[in-house]
């Protein structure tokens, strides 16, 4: 198994589940450091990096099988990050074509106004201006004769990390209030990171060929209810912002602090029989 992001915040919960399953796992590892850690974890390091399309062929060519965990999250140059995911998928896919061995790519959720997104459902044409097109690029590898499945993932959570929530907290320390817009009812969906890295070893036993996947189990939690969170756990006030003043206050952040993105799972859990178990919410894990 060829998995790249082996050493990152969900792919070396993967990876881990990937070994107990007795499968041998070559993880890319892009330095020295991750290389050592990935050999110190019982995994074969590739080494090379999303910008090396030779070398991401390569590892491909000679797996039974890739999962595309990593991507460089770089919201201050989103435009880029993308291309480089994009360019990244085109490699592997030029390793693999022509195999019909699987394909696991990492990707996030649509954003379809007014309603619960499903498994079915594809991104909007215009994707709202987020120029991420993973899913649409592994996608189509399915003409090159590539198994191609796709992840979608929300905020993934444990007591360390929580997605975009770890930046609206970051923020709240910054700036010394912890913040939502209007009535902070537009949710987020969240999934435990090790139920999140359960879920690839489902799809590569069951997942359909071309067949997109959630990785959710909270399908939506209010923003608001975030932001209470965060102010309780670092003991700052909690305010409703206009939004006309959310742009000013948050920035970057503005655009997120907005999402509303609700999800199911209900077709993931019954096409590859997923069954989260992990205890702890979103919320658990922002508490203090």
């Amino acid at each position: 198994m060829f998995v790249t992001g082996a050493t990152g915040f969900v792919g070396s919960a993967v990876v881990a589940d990937l070994l107990a399953a007795g499968h041998h796992v070559v993880g890319l590892a892009r330095s020295d450091d991750a290389a050592t850690a990935l050999v110190a974890a019982g995994v074969e390091a590739h080494r090379g990096d999303l910008q090396d399309a030779d070398s991401l062929r390569r590892g491909a060519e000679q797996a039974d099988a890739v999962i595309h965990a990593a991507f460089d999250h770089d919201f201050s140059n989103m435009a880029a990050s993308c291309e480089t995911d994009r360019r990244a998928i085109e490699a592997l896919g030029d390793g693999l074509a022509g195999s019909d061995k699987p394909l696991i790519v990492t990707s996030g959720l649509p954003v379809i106004p007014g309603r619960v997104v499903t498994e079915d459902d594809m991104p909007p044409a215009d994707a709202h201006g987020m120029p991420r097109v993973s899913e649409q690029t592994a996608l189509a590898l399915v003409e090159r004769g590539v198994r191609a499945t796709v992840v979608r993932m929300p905020q993934v959570h444990d007591r360390t990390r929580q997605g975009f929530a770890s930046y609206l907290l970051a923020h709240a320390r910054k700036t010394g209030l912890s913040a939502y817009v209007g009535d902070g009812r537009n949710r987020w969906p969240a999934v435990h990171r090790l139920d999140a890295a359960r879920l690839y070893g489902r799809v590569l036993e069951s997942g359909g060929l071309g067949q997109c996947y959630h990785a959710v189990t909270e399908e939506g939690v209010p923003v608001r209810e975030i932001a209470e969170a965060i102010g309780q756990r670092l003991l700052l006030p909690v305010v409703s912002l206009s939004t006309a003043a959310s742009a000013n206050h948050f920035g970057w952040l503005d655009r997120i602090a907005k999402m509303d993105v609700p999800a199911a799972s209900a077709l993931t859990r019954e096409r590859v029989g997923w069954r989260p178990f992990e205890g702890a919410s979103l919320l658990d894990h922002l508490r203090p």
